[in-house]
């Protein structure tokens, strides 16, 4: 996966020399195959979002897949040989954009945690369709193209358009999801709901970038569809801040779930067992096993959590078994408990991964006192 993400810069970079740098001659056959592969790219990011974002995933799939949507639809009406063939290509290209900004919005909404009723999901997924309507009216309604030819231009099919009365509508659409997705941001940033400035940075470059690459299309002749890269820039810049800032969010509740059982920290340093004297070396400790042994640490009886306790301040065995009054092999029975439910093997264990946590807090607490700042 990580493969795939770094080569995407090459690809794009390729696909614009293919656009921009060929003789007339071939470049009906370029742009054909920029749009080709746009497409299929975008199919591999669909795949790598599904496959590489495990939660809250549903909005960002939708994203990818009106992305991969859109460039098939430029992919198809590209290569179309007539008018049916390239006005259904439109209609394709349209179903992808009308739903793509409101995907843009809910991730937006997502990752500054910005509140929002239930039901504007259904009331804007309903805008959305209207629109896709009024768009895919051309060759059915006048409209939203008042007149619409098919034209072959240096090789490259396309559609020869008189906008109609409603096709402003698509600018106003367009228009109110920038002003909401940019109203979100700022509001975020200036409530603290977004933990850096860096995320609302990022999250307003993927906005600006679509809205920009399209008032740029509709001021200039240009006769590659600049869009089918944008958006595919865009979906790259939402999932890395996604997976950045639930990263981020994965540490902050582990970091609270430290916070929450460290009544034991006032009383971490006292005598130290001879079986303490080497640390055990572990390369990595897996979040996941963190996360085990903090969940277990809330499911501890009072008396596996003394014994925890007691091994977190470093007492030996014999005092434990003294200060609780119990034999050896009472001690052995609750270890049996206390091991299991937190995902360990042994004392050595226990101890390391308390002070990996321990270690990862200070750490989680620096940077993000360097990021407020």
């Amino acid at each position: 996966m990580k493969k795939l993400f770094a080569s995407i810069p090459i690809i794009l970079f390729f696909m614009f020399c293919l656009s921009g740098c060929n003789a007339v001659g071939a470049k009906s056959a370029s742009l054909t195959i920029v749009y080709s592969a746009a497409a299929v790219l975008s199919l591999l990011l669909l795949i790598g979002c599904v496959l590489l974002v495990r939660k809250n995933k549903a909005w960002l799939v939708t994203l990818f897949s009106s992305v991969f949507v859109v460039n098939v639809g430029y992919a198809i009406l590209a290569i179309s040989t007539n008018l049916t063939m390239a006005l259904w290509a439109n209609r394709v290209a349209y179903l992808g954009s009308v739903f793509l900004p409101l995907a843009m919005l809910m991730i937006i909404l997502n990752v500054t945690g910005t509140k929002h009723p239930k039901w504007l999901h259904g009331a804007l997924a309903t805008v959305s369709i209207l629109m896709f309507l009024i768009a895919a009216s051309p060759g059915i309604l006048p409209i939203y193209y008042k007149e619409v030819s098919f034209a072959v231009v240096k090789g490259v099919s396309t559609l020869v358009k008189v906008y109609g009365p409603l096709h402003p509508l698509y600018l106003v659409y367009l228009l109110g999801y920038f002003v909401a997705m940019v109203t979100v941001i700022v509001r975020a940033q200036i409530k603290k709901t977004i933990d850096t400035t860096a995320h609302a940075f990022i999250l307003a470059i993927a906005v600006f970038v679509n809205i920009g690459v399209w008032f740029i299309e509709q001021m200039t002749n240009i006769e590659f569809e600049m869009l089918s890269i944008s958006y595919i820039i865009s979906e790259l810049f939402l999932l890395g801040i996604h997976l950045v800032m639930n990263e981020y969010q994965r540490m902050k509740n582990i970091v609270k779930q430290v916070e929450s059982v460290q009544g034991y920290s006032n009383s971490e340093a006292s005598s130290t067992d001879v079986m303490l004297e080497k640390p055990v070396e572990y390369e990595i400790i897996s979040p996941d096993r963190i996360e085990v042994f903090m969940m277990g640490l809330k499911t501890l009886t009072p008396t596996e959590r003394e014994i925890y306790d007691a091994y977190i301040a470093r007492v030996t065995t014999k005092e434990i078994m003294a200060n609780m009054n119990i034999k050896e092999s009472t001690l052995k029975y609750h270890n049996r408990n206390l091991y299991g439910k937190l995902g360990v093997s042994s004392r050595k264990e226990l101890i390391e991964i308390h002070k990996h946590i321990k270690s990862v807090q200070t750490a989680f607490k620096k940077a993000t006192n360097v990021a407020d700042k």
